[in-house]
């Protein structure tokens, strides 16, 4: 068991959330759209699947306040619109609306990426923080040395080939995008030397250990694997990304939807990595991670047994009956968090 770190400094969680059911919201994601240019609209993903509110939050809430009471504050990202049920005068909630804190020039927005890499600018964000999507949910105890660790992030130093996926017209370009840009200030040769444990933990899961002895036979970088789940992240890692790329970053920030010429908040978690500013560790012993599929017995089973102290349910480019997946969800989740949390209204 790792020793508790009695020097961590507070950690706060931040969440985004978007409700795709607002008509105000709809109305001017429409309008950014149609002024949006030709060639932008081609390389854009605008996919139903960004947006659609599973309406299961509330678990979430109920999860952080049993599972990590630990949390100084949770900086709840919105575009505007609240949940009727949420708890706003709750002392540990700060509602972040996007003008609060993304420069306006990239204003409105509806790509998370613009989102994501402006998150240092939070006022009153701590140092240290945790990046949660809503579709990551606490079933167990977690601690801060789960996330961090002598102020170092937890996290897993994986290689893994960027895959040529013609199924998805954005990511394969954005993950490809996300490696050339590292490469720009990391050797891959030198870097294995410099920090072969990072590469070679023995905690590692087999199958990720051996790719990345198996990338030893390639000079360069051909790709990251980041574990699909909370990110550790640092306001100083922005900061520093921000000095290094401010016209690239600048430029994805402009881009008012998804676009194949982004790249991720993925690069902080492996700059982070690749600069040995973290503590090696398998991250995927705490987080299961499914699709939502027509059918969800293994799913369903995972949250009522807790079987993982966090998991991930990813919103695919599957088709399914989506009102039906999100009642065998819901229901399930309801079984564990059966009661309200603090972060809830009374009525």
């Amino acid at each position: 068991m790792r020793k508790v770190d009695k020097n961590t400094q507070d950690i706060d969680f931040v969440i985004t959330w978007v409700d795709g059911n607002d008509l105000e919201w709809k109305r001017e994601k429409a309008a950014r759209l149609g002024h949006t240019d030709m060639d932008i609209s081609v390389n854009a993903d605008d996919r139903k699947e960004r947006y659609r509110d599973w309406d299961n939050l509330r678990y979430w809430f109920r999860g952080m306040e049993k599972y990590a009471p630990w949390v100084r504050k949770v900086h709840f990202v919105t575009w505007g619109h609240i949940p009727q049920w949420l708890n706003t005068k709750h002392p540990k909630l700060n509602i972040v609306c996007h003008e609060d804190f993304i420069p306006q020039k990239f204003l409105p927005t509806f790509n998370s990426h613009t989102i994501e890499w402006n998150f240092h600018r939070i006022p009153g964000l701590t140092e240290q923080f945790v990046y949660f999507n809503d579709d990551m949910f606490l079933l167990k105890p977690v601690y801060m040395e789960d996330f961090f660790l002598d102020e170092k992030p937890i996290d897993m130093l994986a290689l893994q080939p960027d895959v040529a996926n013609v199924d998805d017209p954005t990511m394969p370009y954005i993950y490809l995008n996300n490696t050339m840009l590292l490469a720009k200030y990391f050797d891959k040769r030198s870097n294995i030397k410099k920090q072969p444990w990072a590469y070679f933990h023995i905690g590692y899961p087999p199958m990720y250990f051996l790719y990345n002895v198996l990338e030893l036979a390639f000079q360069r970088f051909t790709g990251f694997y980041t574990v699909h789940g909370p990110s550790p992240l640092k306001k100083s890692t922005y900061q520093k990304l921000w000095e290094l790329e401010p016209e690239l970053l600048s430029d994805v920030c402009s881009h008012p939807f998804r676009h194949r010429e982004d790249v991720s908040q993925y690069v902080l978690r492996e700059y982070q990595k690749l600069s040995g500013e973290f503590v090696p560790e398998n991250v995927q012993k705490i987080c299961g991670y499914y699709d939502a599929e027509q059918t969800n017995d293994r799913l369903v089973r995972s949250i009522l047994r807790q079987k993982k102290k966090i998991i991930c349910i990813n919103d695919s480019n599957h088709e399914i009956d989506f009102e039906k997946v999100k009642k065998e969800i819901n229901q399930a989740f309801e079984q564990v968090f059966s009661e309200k949390s603090s972060f809830e209204n009374s009525i």
